[in-house]
């Protein structure tokens, strides 16, 4: 039964993220051809980190109590809808309100995905457990934008977004098909989400957590809207080469996920934590002044290399926290709303100061905060560790495992 839930899981995950990849490279362009500035290409990514972050806790919680199978069909069939949805748009502000009800389906997938992941790992394997589900989350969005890229050349930019719905129906079908309704392993939490959230905060090691998710995703925009805008004045480049820059990074993340995963259950977490921003910031800084397709390349390797080392990391520190304290799907929740906070703020704070002093100081910004905000993050972690907060809360915390 583990086995089934878990190659069913990291299946429909990765069918639906290589869809949601597909269209990376073409959406910025898309927007552009209906008016997008600077300034609202960015309001077009934190609208989806919005709409997501403030559902995904709810849904969390509410995945603790009724089961993930309902939540997980639901977010795979509006993904679907969207792809038909999109290309139908003839306004920014039309396609900011599809990107929105994009995010509320977003919230159902890879939070959902991901407490069942930490639900069926072992206690000490949480490291690898989450890998797997990160995986199929990198392997999607690596091979989708050069899918996207192929198919924009091809045939339009219009049949990406077509693509998109394909797969993600393909994924529904999956989950419809072969995921139980429920797992027989997973009990209700005992408190409400506004009780866990509170507890959350009262507690350094966790706080430190949902810090180091909130900036350690705060390049999302600089990394991923704006690399088309840069390369399309290249000589030669186009939608395929943008598209295999991105998928260049989110593969190194995704073959290096297996080894960092066993590397995080049996070393320092903090050390490694800190050893993966201090190369992703290194990276973030590089990439403006990159000229040219191979360089350009290896900027984005080496930032998927720091990636793989901390995705796991905290991974593992969110599947302890939900087992140990508040329940996998409410943890998980929380931890994805934290890094739609996270999106949301690299977004508005890339896509001011891109309009305001250019594009090289939105990478230059954003280099700093990943390097500063994940270093107070591990001093937290590391103090609630030594006040004991890291071990199970005895009888007052739910079980989830």
């Amino acid at each position: 039964m583990h086995n089934r839930i878990l190659v069913t899981v990291v299946l429909a995950v990765f069918i639906a993220l290589l869809g949601i990849g597909i269209i990376i490279p073409v959406l910025p362009l898309w927007a552009t051809e209906l008016g997008a500035t600077g300034f609202t290409l960015g309001v077009i990514t934190a609208v989806f980190s919005v709409s997501r972050g403030l559902c995904q806790p709810l849904v969390g919680s509410l995945s603790d109590r009724w089961g993930r199978k309902g939540f997980l069909i639901t977010g795979l069939f509006i993904y679907g809808l969207v792809g038909l949805l999109v290309p139908l748009a003839e306004s920014v502000g039309q396609l900011v309100f599809i990107r929105l009800f994009q995010g509320v389906g977003a919230a159902m997938v890879v939070p959902v995905a991901m407490a069942y992941a930490s639900m069926l790992a072992p206690p000490g394997e949480e490291g690898r457990s989450m890998s797997t589900i990160n995986i199929a989350i990198f392997c999607g969005i690596g091979a989708g934008p050069v899918l996207g890229g192929l198919f924009a050349d091809a045939f339009g930019l219009a049949s990406v977004f077509y693509v998109m719905a394909g797969l993600c129906f393909v994924a529904f079908l999956l989950v419809v098909r072969n995921l139980p309704a429920c797992s027989p392993l997973d009990p209700p939490s005992r408190d409400g989400l506004v009780r866990s959230v509170g507890r959350m905060l009262r507690r350094r090691r966790t706080v430190g957590i949902l810090l180091a998710r909130f900036a350690t995703v705060l390049m999302m925009v600089p990394t991923m809207a704006f690399l088309p805008l840069m390369m399309a004045d290249w000589p030669g480049s186009g939608s395929v080469q943008a598209g295999v820059v991105i998928a260049g990074r989110t593969v190194m993340n995704a073959v290096l996920q297996v080894p960092f995963g066993r590397l995080t259950d049996r070393y320092d977490k903090v050390r490694l934590l800190i050893a993966g921003c201090v190369c992703m910031s290194v990276a973030i800084w590089m990439i403006p002044e990159m000229t040219g397709f191979a360089t350009m390349l290896g900027a984005y390797l080496f930032l998927g290399f720091g990636e793989a080392v901390l995705w796991p990391v905290l991974g593992a520190w969110a599947a302890e926290e939900g087992r140990t304290h508040f329940g996998h799907g409410t943890m998980m929740g929380v931890f994805n709303l934290a890094m739609s906070a996270g999106v949301f703020t690299g977004a508005m704070l890339a896509g001011l100061s891109m309009d305001s002093w250019g594009m090289r100081h939105a990478f230059h910004l954003t280099a700093a905060a990943v390097l500063v905000l994940p270093l107070v993050a591990a001093l937290l972690v590391r103090a609630g560790e030594r006040a004991g907060e890291h071990r199970a809360a005895g009888g007052s915390a739910p079980t989830s495992s």
